[in-house]
């Protein structure tokens, strides 16, 4: 407490990563895309100046490196634009893509911008898996993308959403790292958010698979050491231990919408009862530290029980807030993840569900195509 009585406030931490989420216009409709369920009208987004902006806050606030994100970055016409802005802040570049519609004469200008690393999005190395998650079957043209990023001499990242539906070929996603000259691989299991868990019955593997799929990926990591990095990140529902969302609620990560909501994470936006700010009115740096937004759950002190008493609560910091809203309505739970959460049950339930089968599967999840048109008009 201060003299005058007053709770003391904790300093906010140094972010280091900027999530700029460029547009939510998206060639692919994935059945557990992170955008939001209603998306906004593309005509809203943010213009090259007020980005370049963003960027040049971003470096004074201490952020290090940018992932230019999306929806699909590429649909950007100003792409390589704000690629020279970043660049111009003296961050890292980092494009996260889905490789559609790169041409190897694009992807040259924004190397020559100043691009740093290219993350490409695999759905699956089948044609119909792909086709299934996604709506279309987009492999050629990613394979293409993948050779022209190692031409130019762009470090590339596969990232690959792990689910029901592809989990089974983990060994092949490993030789595709290989066959393209990755030097990583993200094996990351699906957040159950938004659209994923609106599809969760269609995309929860059993428990059984994905044990054998984190067999494969450790494997795979050993032989690979030294050469391509592999990780595999475990689903939420079977880690019974929370992650700390994003490093931790508003510690290291600051994401940037694209019609200029600054948030801690890609799905903050579903916590109505927080007043979110907008880069167009703020700056980033007076966000970031004095939004009440962004404090209400920072660090440790606003913790309930049991996480309060827990020896993990400065690693977990309470685990994902969005997913102990989606699952318990109640923002400030325990993370039902956790097996310590009065709610684990939740979760439990779910995945007993997905282990036994019985709970009925669509023919294909939940599409976006819908909502994809309307953003992009």
């Amino acid at each position: 407490m201060t003299s005058a009585g007053e709770p003391l406030v904790t300093p906010a931490p140094r972010p280091y990563a900027l999530v700029a989420e460029l547009t939510y216009r998206c060639p692919l409709a994935c059945a557990y895309c992170s955008n939001p369920l209603e998306l906004g009208d593309a005509s809203t987004e943010l213009d090259t100046a007020t980005w370049g902006r963003v960027f040049r806050e971003a470096a004074e606030l201490g952020v290090l490196q940018v992932n230019l994100s999306g929806g699909e970055p590429l649909a950007r016409s100003d792409l390589e634009a704000l690629v020279a802005e970043a660049r111009a802040s003296e961050l890292y570049v980092n494009l996260i893509t889905s490789g559609i519609p790169a041409d190897a004469a694009r992807l040259e200008r924004l190397t020559r911008a100043g691009l740093d690393s290219l993350q490409l999005s695999v759905q699956d190395t089948d044609a119909g898996g792909a086709a299934w998650i996604a709506g279309r079957d987009a492999n050629e043209s990613k394979l293409r993308t993948a050779a022209t990023a190692r031409s130019l001499g762009l470090p590339l990242t596969l990232n690959v959403v792990l689910h029901r539906g592809n989990i089974a070929r983990v060994p092949a996603f490993v030789a595709l790292a290989e066959e393209l000259g990755a030097t990583r691989l993200e094996l990351a299991n699906t957040q159950y958010l938004g659209w994923a868990l609106e599809n969760r019955a269609a995309l929860l593997p059993s428990r059984s698979a994905l044990e054998e799929a984190r067999r494969v990926a450790r494997e795979a990591a050993e032989r690979l050491r030294g050469r391509i990095e592999v990780l595999f990140v475990l689903p939420d529902y079977y880690a019974d231990l929370p992650r700390a969302c994003m490093d931790g609620w508003a510690r290291r990560y600051l994401v940037v919408t694209p019609n200029g909501l600054a948030l801690p994470c890609h799905q903050a936006t579903s916590i109505t009862t927080l007043e979110w700010q907008n880069v167009r009115e703020h700056a980033l740096p007076a966000i970031w530290h004095e939004s009440p937004a962004f404090r209400a759950f920072r660090g440790e002190d606003w913790l309930p029980e049991p996480c309060r008493s827990c020896e993990r609560r400065a690693i977990d910091f309470g685990g994902c807030r969005c997913q102990a809203l989606a699952l318990t309505g109640d923002v400030t739970a325990t993370d039902p993840a956790c097996v310590h959460a009065p709610r684990h049950d939740l979760v439990v339930a779910a995945r007993l569900r997905a282990d036994a089968g019985s709970e009925p599967v669509p023919e294909a999840p939940r599409p976006l195509l819908k909502l994809r048109r309307r953003a992009a008009g």
